[in-house]
């Protein structure tokens, strides 16, 4: 009975949508609704049971829709509120439920919260905002600014400075007064009586800040203070989802996911726990960050495979029975994980196939970032003018004043741009994204990588994806059973078994095109009662005591626990 009462979310799939690029209806180069609603059919055979949408509120789009000038109001671009209703509609036919973002840390400096903040010193909207004046004609404090930058912005008006962790048209809302935490509880009730599914929070653990507002530690390589101690995780955060939850979520059946930069599986457990009536479940960062060198982001280092071992062992071992994973390997912030972690050239299928194997059989609630089914790649643009990410054309002008070289920063912005996901979904060997000038380039290998292509193929990467939805369903194991990592120092394979009361199922995945060998003694496997749940090659290279493993190979055994080896 304890089961059946459990969160529809926890055997769910949740796949992202950026709509500026998913679908294109009416010929302007920019998806939009009517777009994805065309597309549902397709989500509807790949088996997902919630799209979480990108930004669709109206925007003046200085950052693709996370700077947001209404929010109760539909981006033109995008259609019409007419539109999403049908969305939220067409997509509950099929089982499918919509998550909205919910961007509440900053608004658009375009809000008519902002407007009538800087309006006046004495506007009712004043502390909507987080308003200070300079101190001897320099900004209230150190910080830097995420994209670059001051994190503060001398408003002339009223000769004081407001602060934006982003860009500087993305002012950050004050979470200390009373009545803005009023108004967006409002906002969330508006979308939840919708019919939405729930909501995905951008960088929520930023909206509580100390106060004093200290300078940062500045880092070598960079100008400004190093802010961060200061507003993740801050002094109320706590204390502000706990209230959001009591005010507005807990009215509802739906799902939320804290997007926190820098949280820890200690300050996970405290989020997530359903105890404490906050988030179900929150993105982590850290293993986005293990292929990141003493530099930052920008200074793309190799990934050793036991640091992500480790990581992962880490979130699945720590929330077990405490709080709840959210699982991904890419999103419209993160390059394509076959060209990051796999292999995008002669094993590109294999290699997003293992991936998907890998992360797919971990406890959690897995998401799939459009195209990511297909194995999408990464994509070299010939010049910076097709670039269209405002953090990655930020990085190159600031590097490009520091002295670096134009063909090292773009080896950056090849490997962890933004764009590399955010180029159109490829629809059809010709792009079938849209009918006119796409709003950014189409990747080039769209006539190898298609839709179109992979669903007339049965062994496409995307019917493994299917099947990995199935199985989820399918199968407790998945969602209920304990993680263990097995030989956690070997460089080229992440072995772990998930196991419950009555069986065990062993992950063997590869991470690289060297053949391998594995005794089935030292997996605690026994060759005569094996099942194989799934695979990415045909059958396995095996006899009665050992196991070969091929590049990048990845598959699933299980075995009854009990029986005689």
């Amino acid at each position: 009975m304890e089961r059946q009462m459990e969160p529809w979310w926890k055997k769910s799939v949740v796949y992202q949508i950026y709509p500026r690029s998913f679908m294109d209806s009416n010929g302007d180069g920019i998806g939009d609704i009517q777009g994805i609603i065309s597309k549902l059919d397709y989500l509807e055979k790949l088996g997902i049971d919630v799209i979480w949408l990108s930004p669709v509120y109206d925007s003046p789009n200085d950052d693709n829709g996370y700077d947001i000038r209404n929010y109760r109001t539909i981006m033109d671009e995008f259609g019409t509120m007419e539109d999403m209703e049908q969305l939220i509609e067409e997509a509950k036919n099929r089982g499918i439920r919509i998550v909205m973002d919910l961007v509440v840390n900053h608004s658009s400096d375009e809000h008519e919260w902002f407007v009538e903040s800087r309006s006046s010193k004495n506007s009712k909207y004043r502390d909507y905002y987080i308003w200070r004046d300079g101190k001897d004609g320099q900004p209230p404090n150190n910080w830097g600014s995420v994209f670059s930058g001051s994190a503060w912005e001398k408003d002339e008006l009223t000769n004081s400075y407001y602060l934006h962790l982003f860009s500087k048209k993305q002012p950050d809302l004050n979470w200390e007064h009373e009545p803005l935490r009023g108004d967006v509880y409002q906002l969330m009730t508006y979308w939840l009586e919708k019919g939405i599914g729930g909501f995905r929070m951008d960088v929520i653990n930023f909206i509580s800040k100390a106060l004093d507002l200290p300078d940062g530690t500045i880092h070598p390589n960079n100008l400004y203070g190093d802010g961060s101690p200061y507003f993740i995780n801050g002094p109320k955060i706590h204390q502000y989802l706990r209230e959001m939850n009591e005010k507005v979520l807990s009215k509802y059946d739906v799902v939320t996911v804290g997007e926190m930069p820098g949280a820890t599986t200690d300050d996970a457990q405290i989020y997530t726990n359903p105890y404490n009536k906050e988030v179900n479940m929150v993105f982590t960062f850290e293993h986005m960050d293990l292929d990141s060198g003493p530099g930052g982001k920008w200074n793309v280092q190799p990934l050793k495979l036991v640091d992500l071992k480790r990581n992962f062992e880490k979130w699945q071992l720590a929330l077990h029975k405490v709080g709840w994973n959210s699982l991904y390997w890419n999103n419209h912030d993160q390059p394509r994980v076959v060209s990051r972690f796999g292999n995008d050239g002669e094993y590109r299928e294999l290699s997003a196939k293992m991936l998907a194997i890998c992360l797919h059989m971990l406890q959690g609630t897995p998401y799939i970032y459009q195209g990511e089914e297909l194995g999408m790649t990464n994509v070299v643009f010939p010049l910076l003018e097709d670039y269209r990410d405002i953090e990655t054309l930020n990085m190159y002008k600031e590097k490009m004043e520091q002295g670096i070289s134009h063909e090292d920063i773009m080896s950056g912005i090849y490997a962890k741009g933004r764009d590399n996901a955010r180029t159109p979904m490829q629809w059809t060997s010709e792009g079938g994204f849209t009918t006119g000038t796409p709003w950014i380039r189409m990747n080039p290998n769209t006539d190898e990588i298609n839709v179109e292509q992979s669903i007339n193929d049965s062994t496409s990467i995307f019917y493994t994806y299917q099947k990995l939805i199935q199985l989820r369903k399918q199968h407790d194991i998945i969602t209920h059973g304990s993680f263990q990592l097995l030989f956690a120092d070997h460089p080229s394979l992440f072995v772990y078994k998930r196991q419950s009361a009555d069986e065990e199922w062993l992950v063997v995945t590869n991470f690289s095109d060297q053949r391998e060998q594995l005794e089935w003694k030292d997996c605690d496997v026994t060759s005569k009662s094996r099942e194989i749940i799934i695979s990415n090659y045909d059958t396995l290279n095996t006899n009665e005591n050992t196991v070969e493993i091929r590049p990048y190979e990845a598959f699933v055994v299980a075995f009854k626990k009990g029986i005689e080896n």
